[in-house]
């Protein structure tokens, strides 16, 4: 899809931004609702695709009591690009049932893989009896047992990512084989619940970065 850049007549205002090729033709400048006139041509190609992660290597998401549909829907975003195998819904995380989900999502809920269930800690407990390990995504404290890196990945692995506020279920946290903790420098303890998951899966993935964890 082509997407213009257009600039406003007016020299007091000049305000610049993007618009499809079909809102182009009736565009008005937002801040000062004057004429506006197309000053590039933006081509949105379709990305060039990385080395997806060999079958041997198989990573699944278990998504447990996520508050924010917006959330919910950017982790399907990431998980297709990551190329995460399946995620798991469990609580009242939004399923891709939901129209804003579907929204949030951008059509990745219809490629990836994905299913429900209602209690988050039985969902754990199925998926170790199946011979994934448990990693939690959580911030590390000095009592946190089990802490691993990215290099410590085994070739079956459900990362967990728990409530925004509550973190993860403290009984999928003693099912867990281990905390995977992002490095946090600044005030604030812990990042967005999507971002913190998408940096986790791509360095899970892809290792562009490997010291992106605490030891």
């Amino acid at each position: 899809m082509a997407y213009f850049f257009l600039q406003c007549v007016d020299e007091a205002c000049r305000f610049r931004f993007p618009a499809s090729a079909a809102e182009a033709t009736t565009a008005r400048c937002p801040r000062c609702r004057g004429p506006v006139v197309a000053v590039a041509e933006a081509s949105r190609e379709r990305p060039l695709h990385g080395d997806a992660p060999g079958d041997e290597r198989v990573l699944v998401g278990l998504l447990d009591n996520i508050r924010s549909i917006h959330n919910t829907g950017s982790m399907f975003r990431t998980a297709d690009g990551a190329g995460v195998r399946h995620l798991y819904l469990a609580g009242i995380t939004a399923t891709p049932d939901h129209s804003r989900l579907a929204k949030a999502a951008l059509g990745a809920h219809e490629v990836v893989n994905w299913s429900y269930g209602p209690n988050a800690v039985e969902l754990a407990g199925a998926l170790s009896a199946d011979g994934y390990q448990l990693w939690a995504l959580e911030p590390r404290t000095p009592s946190s047992p089990n802490g691993v890196t990215v290099d410590e990945r085994p070739a079956r692995l459900a990362l967990v990512v728990g409530n925004e506020r509550a973190g993860v279920d403290p009984g999928i946290m003693a099912l867990c084989d281990g905390v995977l903790s992002l490095p946090m420098t600044g005030q604030k303890t812990s990042l967005n619940a999507a971002v913190a998951f998408g940096i986790a899966v791509y360095s899970l993935q892809f290792r562009a970065t490997t010291p992106v964890v605490h030891p």
